[in-house]
């Protein structure tokens, strides 16, 4: 026992002996792609996949430790071509994955957009006007769903309406989103300072733990959220409250100034160098102040 312990200590000796800052970082980097990777599948269904392969795994090593030969040979036949199956069956959810990563602060910085003053103006006035509008609309629990698109493009989703290409105004929202109007039933693409389309259809969220008292509306706003960097604002038909969904999160029960502050912050932030973004850790501290609010 005690050489088995020497020589268990002479090894971890030499490995801190060879270790280097590059090792120091490729741990780090490891470590941090493992748990980004986790955090983005823990609540679709491919995070149920993991832990199923997890169990499986673990019955393997029980299998081979106790010499179930049978059990051995199925688990390890569907590890070797289950993979295959797999990849196709859950392709969504990994091409979802890839846009998430696409998305964080790494991707962004190599495709991001920059907005000067002047277009910061015309997108908060429009970001005013909407708000102004889903205030009337909430005062007579009128249903809306209004999509900001931001570096993600709404191509395929703008395909799926119709094309409206106007500038924004409160009586274009409230005639769109009128009971009974053609367009009201879907939702409302706006890009920068103008409406896109409307009627557009939207991929509903899969998440299992989304409450039981969010209606369609609201579910969509989650599921565009979760596929892609938009920002949703939406107006319940039941009890007319505003809510903003972004990145898969809803935030309920605001009020026309707090809903301005959220989309002003997220899509125009104040910036003292003209056509320049705030660094990410500055957003974060933007947006928690405006959550306390």
């Amino acid at each position: 026992m005690q050489g088995l312990l020497s020589s268990t200590l002479r090894n971890m000796l030499s490995i801190f002996n060879t270790f280097s800052w590059r090792d120091a970082v490729d741990i780090l980097v490891v470590a941090y792609l493992i748990y980004t990777v986790i955090n983005l599948l823990v609540h679709t269904r491919t995070g149920l996949l993991i832990k199923g392969a997890a169990v499986l795994l673990f019955a393997y090593l029980l299998a081979s430790t106790l010499q179930l030969r049978t059990i051995k040979f199925l688990i390890d036949y569907l590890f070797r071509y289950g993979l295959v199956v797999l990849v196709v069956i859950f392709q969504p959810e990994l091409r979802t994955v890839l846009e998430k990563i696409g998305r964080t602060e790494l991707g962004r910085s190599l495709f991001i957009s920059r907005l000067g003053s002047t277009e910061n103006d015309s997108q908060k006035k429009a970001i005013d006007i909407i708000t102004s509008a889903a205030e009337s609309l909430s005062s007579t629990n009128t249903g809306a769903l209004i999509v900001f698109e931001k570096e993600t493009p709404m191509t395929d989703i703008i395909a799926t309406g119709t094309t409206v290409d106007a500038e924004i105004s409160e009586e274009l929202i409230g005639n769109i989103f009128y009971k009974g109007a053609p367009l009201h039933d879907g939702a409302v693409v706006v890009r920068k300072d103008r409406i896109v389309a409307a009627a557009c259809l939207l991929p509903v969220s899969h998440n299992l733990e989304i409450s039981r008292d969010m209606g369609t509306r609201h579910r969509a706003a989650l599921g565009i959220s979760e596929n892609s960097d938009a920002i949703v604002l939406v107006v319940s038909e039941e009890n007319g409250f505003i809510s903003i969904a972004q990145n898969g999160i809803i935030v309920r029960q605001l009020d026309k100034n707090r809903a301005y502050q959220m989309l002003t912050s997220e899509l125009c932030p104040d910036n003292p160098d003209a056509g320049e973004q705030l660094p990410w850790y500055k957003r974060i501290v933007n947006y928690a102040k405006v959550s306390k609010q």
